[in-house]
């Protein structure tokens, strides 16, 4: 059953839209677009025909969902822009749909997108990722579970992001951030383990040691890269962290990780 939907918004009839949704006035939702139970679309946002939201998502006053990529190679192919359950997408938030590349643009679960951010094309956002007020995201980028990005970042196309890091507001990103990690500077640099975040999240004390322990010969040693790993594997223990961290150096990092601070902290 739908409620909720005010008169003067538009929303077509070849729209789905489940049950207990509310649209403000002036909303548009075109045909196509599939809204999941209990969404609430504030006056004025725009879900078109690409939009896929899923149950309890908040669009607020503004926001764009599904538009076409701004990517000149675009051929108006068929592609969508999908968001998962219990996401918050803030104010004039514009959320742009794939291309064939990828076939779709994704953002997951319990994400908040601030107000005026950005998701590009090809963009493929992870669970409980918060992004704050005009974060911009080039194309491609792939963003891992709980990472937390400060206000005003601009992130290069390609750009891969690992789980629980958090990038200090205001600073381009311009290469890939390993998981666990606190990074800010321009150009962008390790500071440190995310050790406070990992502690809110549960992680123990020995977990984020070990964590330590293999930044500190990723960052610290005078080993290369492919030298640092070989060092990692044969002195710290393989946890599912460890293991994470090392899976990312090797296979996930296209662009290369952010260089070392020139005075680290143990943060």
């Amino acid at each position: 059953m739908m409620s909720g939907i005010d008169t003067r918004a538009a929303v077509g009839e070849d729209a789905i839209l489940g049950e207990n949704v509310s649209v403000g006035p002036f909303a548009i939702i075109e045909d196509g677009a599939v809204i999941g139970d209990g969404c609430q679309i504030a006056p004025h946002a725009h879900l078109t025909q690409w939009a896929r939201l899923g149950n309890d998502v908040r669009v607020f006053t503004g926001a764009v969902i599904g538009s076409n990529p701004q990517d000149l190679k675009f051929a108006g192919e068929d592609t969508t822009m999908e968001v998962g359950d219990r996401t918050v997408i803030r104010e004039y938030a514009t959320l742009n749909r794939g291309t064939n590349e990828s076939g779709s643009s994704t953002v997951g679960e319990d994400c908040l997108l601030m107000a005026y951010s950005h998701v590009a094309h090809d963009c493929h956002i992870g669970n409980r990722v918060i992004m704050a007020n005009s974060v911009n995201m080039a194309g491609h980028v792939t963003i891992e579970d709980w990472v937390i990005i400060g206000g005003m970042v601009p992130i290069h196309q390609f750009v891969h992001l690992g789980q629980h890091s958090f990038i200090g507001g205001g600073w381009r990103v311009p290469q890939d951030v390993p998981p666990y990690t606190l990074v800010a500077g321009d150009p962008l640099e390790y500071r440190g383990v995310n050790a406070i975040g990992l502690r809110r999240r549960g992680f123990s004390n020995e977990c984020i040691n070990a964590i330590k322990h293999a930044y500190k010969i990723i960052y610290r040693s005078n080993l290369n890269v492919s030298q640092a790993m070989e060092s990692i594997k044969n002195e710290v223990e393989m946890t599912p962290e460890i293991k994470a961290i090392v899976d990312f150096v090797e296979n996930d990092s296209e662009r290369g990780i952010v260089g070392r601070a020139k005075k680290a902290s143990d943060f």
